[in-house]
């Protein structure tokens, strides 16, 4: 049974961990978000392609990809009241690794976007991983088949937009290319 979440009240993770595996919410600063059952089928063919390709990448190397759900608990020390559910993310520092996720900034997260997420994904998410120290930040757009790439430099991120591209290099992952021509099959 899904517990009555109000709005305008501030959660915790402690709060988070109550409500059960049948809630689907993002916290960020203590806000709830809902997050929709289940995405298009697209948006989850977009999202295995990718996974795919990092997945054969990375074996053999000290870096993981995980897709949602998987918990990732930025602020931690900080009243530990944000917790995401990135589409896809990487993470080489496995010492973050805990139980349901990680607590810590992952080196790499992707977010597609939906039409319910997308305002969430390009502000909130955006400056909520720019804070944290994601060094990079995909936000995949399928409906302009367009990737915009964030790379943190100084605190802040240098963003490069890419439309119809067929292959893009993944930053923290030195010599990793996606090909986006697999990608938007």
């Amino acid at each position: 049974m899904q517990p009555a979440l109000k709005k305008e009240q501030r959660y915790t993770y402690a709060d988070y961990c109550t409500w059960g595996e049948d809630v689907h919410c993002e916290l960020i600063d203590g806000v709830v978000y809902d997050m929709s059952p289940a995405p298009l089928w697209l948006h989850q063919g977009i999202s295995s392609n990718i996974q795919g390709q990092l997945y054969i990448y990375l074996q053999g190397k000290p870096c993981r990809v995980f897709t949602a759900p998987f918990d990732v608990r930025i602020n931690a020390d900080a009243g530990d009241d944000t917790v995401l559910q990135p589409d896809i993310l990487v993470i080489c520092n496995q010492t973050i690794l805990s139980g349901t996720g990680c607590v810590g900034a992952p080196d790499m997260v992707i977010e597609i976007l939906s039409p319910s997420t997308a305002s969430k994904d390009m502000i909130l998410k955006y400056n909520t991983y720019m804070s944290a120290g994601v060094r990079e930040y995909w936000i995949i757009d399928p409906s302009t088949r367009s990737v915009r790439v964030c790379l943190l430099n100084d605190g802040k991120y240098d963003s490069v937009d890419y439309l119809d591209a067929h292959a893009i290099p993944v930053h923290v992952l030195d010599g990793c290319v996606i090909d986006f021509s697999k990608v938007f099959e």
